[in-house]
């Protein structure tokens, strides 16, 4: 047998070059104008080697760099931040390199300067800020610490700001706030200066003098960037924290998806993640995604705390999630944190925006087939606010145009609503209530009447017990349901499936000191499943049924750690334990081998059936190697106890919830991953290097001619085994300047083993491509347009295709060998946009965004499917389906 060995240099290098030629032309293009884009335009003649000969004396910063730019031809980039600063600059130069005028000229004050394409950007730099008395203490020998403790906002909104930073300029310590804009800074006594930053805020400088604890709120305002004598910066894109030891997560705000061209223009969270490395799309049309080799339903998907157990609208082509409402988003691929579990390759967790707490305010957009309005603003100035966002399709308003009385009386649209409001109810306390409802609709009168939804509501109390220990507890509702009803001549028949949760959550966050940052709490759900309800009237041959409901009770207990060994160094480490009981009222069956039913035993109300415990360490570590680059490593194990069962890559509302059973186990990962972490130029750009291996334990798939739609229990239709999953993901980013985007590209193998099928050889999960590749651009052409691209290409997914057919009474049938052993072709296609800024003013601003998705019409498969030759079924033909070829799109959007 020949023997396998994991991916080498020369391995990756062939797989490429297998790679079709257009489009190993196109990335190569795509690659070099990205990658080349700094570097051979300052080969060109450095702006920096350009002689000048200039005086000033004690000119203001931002006239002096008029001035240098007058006099030598050189233009400046940098934001508001510079533009409004009040430092003095004298020069006296004759026929000097620019670059040494520079030098000295910015020598005493808090400005660097480095090279931005044929430009020279100016940043603000705490770390040279002149600090009278900022050493730790006045007495060195003192022992004295205190914590400096608060919430950032921002001033303009009240928002609370996520992953700030607040660090003392010349020292070591520093911070982030959490998820609530809380911080916590523990330093020796002495008088400080903190820098205080946050995206799309203005940095700010605060003196502080340590002599006792002290809490500090601060609120910063915003980087409104909109200067016409320069061009200006590209908001500053989270940078990622070298230092933190936290692997395989993104981080996105609503600003990073604004100009990413999407499908009919609607903006959208779900597709953006699918762009960026180790986060594959489950096919055109689809609103599943896989993350390193796991299944769509692996993927824990959290709005404002609570699972969202279908994340899709249309089938797909939309996602739940309305990007007026959201204010964030993190991606955690299976290294997430131990306050997070219940799922095996991810959290997708999505934060709601809170409200203005300080003004009223009105958005929204128009498009093709859909509308949306967003209204927020206080209910009590600086202490409460709201939040209403609303959406709805109007695709069912064009069939009503049709003559046809069998096209304009069917229905096809969806709806959604978001609520937020919080309160301030003291200097420790703050309430969250926070809802969602969404439902679709799809009618085919006198056919079929198909519907189903998702609703959630949360309330949250922050509290914050010291200056040290912040506390969040959380109690939410959730329920997905689908309900369908079919007519076929006099049979009727109905089909209704539930899934509700209850949830308690209690989450606390220890500042122990400025080494240590301890998490601990619990998390308790209560889940009720209601597998299937089939009524059915007429002779259709289907019989009412109505399967047995399934209760569970779902515990965890959880405790980590943050610790800052060294400057360079940093360790997290923590335990998850998740309890999970399997409750009556319901019989539990007995099987053998063949999956047929030898027994059953029934249990009462409430009575204990079984618990599955297990241990859940995770594990994280970085070491900084420069200011500029690190490596981290990491170690994680994740249990899950509710499973998908689905016989569709396209993703179903039909597709069934089911729990652990005393047959179903819950299903494990143990995810080992290394990576590589580099910024350049000031962080103007950024490169990350992850590889993973992944082993999967209990897997769950069908037997051969499986039927999900089966009275009998779902156990009878399934297999289990196990899996495996490995790959390399590569992130190169360009987060400043004229052009910005980033570069995705994803090897990978994901693999099954599991006893009954395939001759219990490893095969093809239905997941596995080896290739998945993305290109994203943006270019500010003008003030008033930007410009956006994005390509994408990735191979065939994995499928079983039939190897021979036979006949019976002269009827053909397909017969089928291996599982998943075909491919399905590659897929390609690129998205172009355009935004136009039509008005700005600050009461008012509009824009005007135009797509084409699909830009050169490429006919990817959707489905292929086999049939007997018309006019000789001995011969047999496959029938390639496709979804879109050029699909254009407009819409309007607005604020007030």
């Amino acid at each position: 047998m020949k023997k396998t060995e994991p991916y080498g240099f020369m391995s990756i290098f062939y797989i490429v070059m297998k790679l079709p030629l257009f489009v190993k032309v196109t990335l190569l293009a795509l690659l070099l104008f990205l990658v080349t884009h700094v570097p051979l335009m300052a080969q060109q003649g450095s702006p920096l080697d350009k002689p000048i000969t200039l005086s000033l004396k004690n000119e203001p910063l931002k006239q002096a760099l008029d001035k240098i730019t007058a006099a030598s031809g050189i233009r400046f980039t940098y934001n508001e931040t510079v533009a409004s600063s009040q430092a003095k600059i004298s020069i006296e130069a004759k026929n000097q390199k620019l670059e040494n005028v520079l030098t000295a000229a910015l020598s005493n004050q808090p400005y660097t300067f480095s090279l931005l394409d044929q430009e020279i950007l100016i940043r603000f730099d705490a770390e040279k800020l002149k600090k009278p008395n900022a050493v730790p203490a006045a007495n060195p020998a003192s022992n004295s610490k205190f914590t400096v403790s608060g919430t950032l906002t921002s001033k303009a909104s009240g928002e609370t700001l996520i992953g700030a930073t607040i660090r003392a300029v010349g020292a070591s310590q520093g911070t982030s706030t959490n998820e609530y804009g809380f911080f916590s800074l523990t330093l020796p006594k002495g008088n400080y200066q903190l820098a205080v930053s946050a995206v799309g805020m203005k940095n700010e400088i605060i003196s502080l003098t340590l002599d006792g604890n002290k809490k500090m709120d601060l609120a910063l305002e915003e980087n409104s960037q909109e200067l016409a004598t320069v061009n200006i910066v590209a908001k500053a894109r989270g940078s990622r924290d070298l230092g933190n030891p936290q692997m395989g997560v993104e981080k996105l705000n609503i600003q990073d998806i604004k100009n990413v061209p999407v499908l009919f223009g609607e903006k959208d969270v779900m597709k953006t993640i699918q762009l960026l490395p180790g986060i594959k799309s489950a096919g055109e049309g689809n609103g599943n995604f896989y993350v390193r080799g796991g299944g769509a339903d692996q993927n824990l998907i959290l709005l404002d705390e609570v699972p969202v157990y279908n994340a899709s609208h249309l089938l797909g082509f939309f996602s739940t999630f309305n990007s007026d409402a959201i204010k964030n988003m993190s991606i955690y691929k299976g290294d997430m944190p131990a306050q997070y579990g219940g799922r095996l390759s991810s959290l997708l967790d999505i934060k709601m925006n809170e409200g203005n707490n300080q003004k009223f305010g009105v958005s929204g957009g128009i498009g093709l087939i859909a509308a949306r309005v967003n209204v927020e603003g206080p209910i009590q100035k600086e202490k409460s606010s709201f939040l209403f966002s609303a959406r709805r399709t109007y695709a069912d308003l064009f069939l009503k145009l049709s003559s046809d009385s069998t096209i304009n009386r069917n229905q096809l649209y969806f709806y959604d609503f978001n609520l937020k409001a919080n309160y301030i109810l003291g200097e420790k306390d703050r309430l969250y209530v926070s809802g969602y409802l969404g439902k679709d609709v799809l009618v085919a009168r006198d056919v079929a009447d198909i519907n189903w939804g998702n609703s959630i509501a949360t309330l949250r109390w922050n509290h914050i017990f010291s200056n040290k220990l912040f506390s969040n507890t959380s109690a939410s509702f959730s329920n997905y349901k689908y309900n369908i009803n079919i007519k076929e001549d006099v049979n009727e028949y109905n089909i209704f499936s539930q899934l509700r949760d209850w949830n308690l959550k209690e989450d606390l966050q220890w500042y122990a000191n400025s080494k240590n940052s301890v998490s601990f709490g619990f998390n308790s759900i209560y889940h009720t499943i209601k597998p299937g309800e089939i009524s059915a009237t007429g002779n259709s041959g289907i019989l009412s049924q109505n399967l047995q409901n399934r209760y569970s009770w779902e515990n965890a207990v959880y405790a980590s750690n943050t610790w800052k060994a060294t400057d360079r160094f940093s360790l997290t480490y923590g335990l998850r334990i998740s309890a999970f009981s399997i409750l009556g009222k319901g019989d539990y069956y007995d099987l053998d081998g063949n999956g047929n039913i030898i027994g059953n035993t029934s249990y009462a109300s409430g009575e204990l059936v079984k618990t599955y415990y297990n241990l859940e360490p995770r594990l994280a570590m970085a070491y900084q190697l420069n200011e500029n680059s690190s490596v981290k490593a990491s170690y994680a194990r994740n249990a899950q106890n509710l499973h998908l069962i689905s016989n569709s890559n396209a993703g179903s509302p039909t597709d069934k919830w089911v729990a652990s059973t005393n047959i179903i186990k819950p299903e494990q990962a143990d995810q080992y991953s290394v990576g590589y972490y580099r910024d350049f130029s000031e962080h103007q750009y950024e490169l990350s290097a992850e590889t993973y291996y992944k082993q999967l334990y209990n897997q769950v798939d069908y037997r051969n001619g499986a039927n999900i739609f089966t009275n009998q229990p779902i156990e009878t239709q399934l297999l289990y085994g196990k899996g495996r999953a490995y790959g390399l993901e590569l992130l190169f980013k360009k987060k400043a300047g004229r052009l910005t985007g980033w570069i995705s590209y994803t090897l990978s193998k994901s693999e099954r083993k599991i006893d009954g099928i395939n001759d219990n050889l490893w095969y093809n999960a239905r997941q596995d491509r080896t290739h998945d590749i993305a290109v994203v651009a943006m270019y500010k052409l003008t003030n008033k347009w930007t410009l956006s691209a994005n390509f994408i290409y990735y191979t065939g997914d994995a499928v079983t295709f039939p190897n021979g057919k036979y006949q019976i009474d002269g009827v053909n049938y397909y017969y089928y060998t291996s599982r998943n052993a075909s491919r399905m072709p590659s897929y390609h296609r690129l998205d172009l946009g355009a935004t136009k800024q039509l008005k700005q003013t600050k009461k008012f601003s509009s824009e005007l965004v135009l797509g084409l998705y699909n830009a050169y019409g490429r006919e990817n498969a959707y489905t292929i499917f086999f049939r007997d030759k018309k006019g000789d079924p001995t011969q047999t033909e496959a029938v390639r389906t496709t979804l879109f070829t050029f699909v254009p799109s407009i819409s309007y959007n607005f604020k007030f």
